[in-house]
């Protein structure tokens, strides 16, 4: 038991006051304690006085460092063996806003009452229509590893092959196509849900997703009338021209003055500038050609078999860079996506060109139901299923709960001999044995 020590301090007590009153009577290490040691254990005695009545109590408290001064060693968190897709969204209800409603109403009320109280809103590169300069490089290199992305496709499918269903967008990688019964395609019943297998093409597996040309995303919009009048080029592209990429045959305003805005609408932005027509049609096409994939895979040879590894390795790195990017990119740049199609618009508006042919298309008279975009809309990975062996047997529908997916580049370069990134495995389920048919019913 312990011993009670004798106060050698006390705490004059107000009665007139009313509270708790705390006073330390004794500061003392006790000799069971100064021995064997590490932690800097003591015991404090003091006395709790409410009111008249007077409690004593002990504490133990510890004169160790802190936290800063030791390492805390936390376990690993196991990596999951598999891990479900994205779920595939209907087409007859409009995608899920990136950012919150709530965020979205929050914001415009508080640009809606500075523009009643006659205050500016205050804008950052480059929603004030100047580039933000740590981005460049980042946009030279998105580009860059796009040409390689390419390049490095248009190679590879003269080595693996890739089948795409005529019926619907169906893409599968491997030496036969699948046998999986879920074709939503036309006369789909005729067929019991099985795709039709036609040979693929690189916009099998990168799916284009194209952007108009704005030389000044804040100047005119386009309008129906006018849509003609502007070049369709890759939407990553696009960013990366907005992003500060000087592209021979696509110029693009470079502001020196910040725009100025007043709740929605622009009280300032520099006039309009007429795009310059120094660029020919023939310029601009060459520009193009290495970024477009448009008639790729004539354009290259198959690589020799000794290659092949080694292509489809860059090809890899290639497609991480750009993904990776583009996200750097679209944190700053506003990217604009149709919520009911795969209409894509680079730029702080979307355009005004009524091409919309989705669900209640005619309520909205064609026009598209414009949100802020995501990485997958300006970048769709495409996922396909994965094939352990590409030699062997078909995928059997009876057996797909045991197969993976993968995206398309990657499902391509992983069988050409890459080297497969952590990220991809649990979705690609390469931890999971699938049994034969005969065995899959007793499967647990």
């Amino acid at each position: 038991m312990l011993q009670q020590l004798p106060a050698s301090y006390t705490v004059p007590r107000n009665p007139c006051l009313r509270g708790v009153y705390v006073g330390i009577l004794e500061l003392k290490k006790h000799s069971f304690l100064a021995s064997r040691n590490p932690l800097g254990l003591e015991l404090r005695k003091g006395y709790l006085q409410i009111g008249d009545i007077t409690i004593s109590r002990t504490t133990l408290n510890s004169t160790f460092p802190g936290p800063s001064s030791y390492i805390i060693v936390k376990k690993n968190d196991a990596v999951p063996q598999n891990v479900d897709l994205p779920p595939i969204l209907p087409k007859k209800k409009k995608k899920p806003y990136p950012v919150p409603i709530r965020t979205i109403l929050r914001n415009a009320r508080a640009d809606k009452k500075l523009a009643m109280l006659g205050i500016e809103k205050p804008l950052e590169p480059p929603k004030n229509g100047l580039l933000v300069h740590e981005l460049i490089p980042v946009a030279y290199e998105v580009l860059d590893a796009w040409k390689v992305l390419i390049k490095g496709l248009a190679q590879l499918l003269h080595v693996v092959p890739v089948y795409g269903c005529s019926n619907c967008p169906e893409v599968h990688v491997a030496q036969t196509g699948h046998r999986i019964q879920d074709c939503t395609g036309p006369n789909s019943v005729k067929r019991r849900s099985f795709h039709s297998w036609v040979k693929g093409s690189i916009n099998d597996v990168l799916i284009p997703i194209e952007s108009y040309h704005m030389f000044d995303p804040f100047g005119r919009r386009v309008k129906h009338e006018t849509r003609f009048d502007y070049d369709r080029i890759p939407a990553v592209v696009e960013l990366c021209i907005q992003a500060g990429v000087d592209l021979p045959g696509y110029a693009s305003r470079r502001r020196t003055k910040p725009i100025r805005m007043l709740g929605k609408k622009v009280i300032d932005h520099g006039g309009y500038v007429e795009e310059p027509k120094s660029y020919g049609t023939g310029e601009r096409s060459s520009t193009l050609v290495d970024l477009d994939t448009h008639a790729t895979i004539g354009r290259y040879q198959p690589p020799l078999a000794s290659d092949v590894p080694m292509i489809a390795q860059e090809t890899m790195d290639a497609y991480e860079i750009v993904r990776r990017g583009a996200t750097k990119l679209m944190k700053k740049y506003t990217v604009k996506a149709c919520g009911y199609c795969s209409e894509v618009h680079v730029g702080p508006w979307g355009h005004n060109a009524k091409l919309c042919g989705e669900f209640k298309h005619q309520w909205r008279d064609g026009k598209h139901g414009w949100q802020d975009a995501t990485v997958d809309e300006v970048f769709p990975p495409n996922y396909v299923w994965h094939v352990q062996n590409p030699e062997g047997p078909p995928l059997s529908g009876k057996l797909k709960r045991f197969y993976g997916k993968a995206p398309a580049v990657v499902e391509v370069c992983m069988q050409a001999g890459a080297k497969l990134p952590d990220k991809y495995k649990p979705m690609m389920r390469l931890d999971i044995v699938v049994p034969d048919s005969e065995e899959a019913r007793s499967v647990a």
